[in-house]
């Protein structure tokens, strides 16, 4: 009798088993459409106001009747988009070489040479990511200004160094590749030595080739911080001479008024170089996070 009510309870355990996994998988699944339904949405508001009439606009319709393309224009023309679009991509490629420079030779010297005070001062590089970046925004401006130390020029304001230098190192992007960086197999090192290698040729021809991964994570982060930032180019710049294109974007706001159409398809202007770059890197990407572990 044991035998057969044990039998009997496998059976029932068998049979139900499979209905309540497929109702887990369906409220995760539901969780899941929610979410990406919030995340989504408010894209696809901007995209659909884009292409929409004033008058649409005005009236909350959720899709246009007929698309109109020539906003894009329209908002190119108005806001001057050309000229913002060019300093961003002039900002953005100068604190991205900048950024590599730094963030490569640091992370090599944290994670392959060992030297004294190396773990007490990578502790110091690791305490900055905790300090909010509003705490360094005066301190930042003084420094461009002249305040604190001479410059050449006497001050950076309205200069193309005032928008990249301070960004051109970033203790996340070292603290990244540094991680990647000590977990490179000691016997490659051992052999480049026995080839005559110093440090800088074994990074430059076996370190970075297979690091391109987190290389791409950290060109991706950097990119999309450059690309998007705001509050620093508009305390650093009074004129439009270096006005990089969110602020551009945010005089157009302001003197746009509530021309809704145009404001959202300059709006889709400036994350469009976004989407491209994260689409054609999303696989680096995801491989240089999925591969940078946490060894000490």
């Amino acid at each position: 009798m044991d035998n057969t009510a044990a039998i009997n309870t496998t059976k029932v355990k068998k049979k139900s088993s499979p209905l309540s996994h497929f109702f887990g998988r369906a409220i995760l699944y539901l969780i899941l459409l929610v979410g990406a339904v919030i995340f989504i949405f408010p894209f696809f508001w901007m995209i659909s106001n884009s292409l929409m009439s004033l008058g649409e606009t005005i009236t909350r319709q959720l899709l246009p009747k007929v698309p109109q393309w020539i906003n894009y224009k329209e908002a190119w023309e108005q806001a001057n988009f050309s000229k913002y679009f060019v300093n961003s991509v002039l900002v953005t490629l100068g604190t991205l070489a900048g950024l590599l420079l730094t963030s490569i030779l640091a992370g090599y010297a944290f994670g392959r040479i060992d030297f004294k005070g190396k773990n007490f001062l990578f502790g110091i590089f690791l305490a900055t990511m905790m300090i909010p970046e509003s705490v360094t925004l005066i301190p930042n401006y003084l420094l461009i200004r002249g305040t604190i130390i001479p410059l050449p020029g006497g001050t950076w304001i309205n200069t193309y160094w005032a928008l990249t230098v301070p960004f051109m190192a970033n203790a996340f992007s070292i603290f990244l590749l540094r991680q990647f960086f000590a977990q490179i197999p000691k016997e490659l090192w051992d052999a480049a030595r026995i080839d005559g290698c110093d440090h800088m040729r074994f990074l430059i021809q076996v370190v970075m080739p297979i690091s391109k991964a987190p290389i791409m994570t950290v060109l991706l982060f950097g990119f999309t911080a450059s690309w998007n930032a705001f509050q620093w180019p508009l305390l650093v710049t009074t004129r439009d001479t270096w006005r990089p294109l969110m602020v551009g974007l945010y005089g157009f706001v302001q003197e746009a008024g509530p021309y809704t159409h145009w404001l959202m398809a300059g709006a889709v202007i400036t994350i469009i170089p976004i989407l491209v770059v994260y689409f054609l890197t999303q696989k680096q990407f995801t491989q240089g996070i999925a591969t940078t572990g946490l060894k000490g």
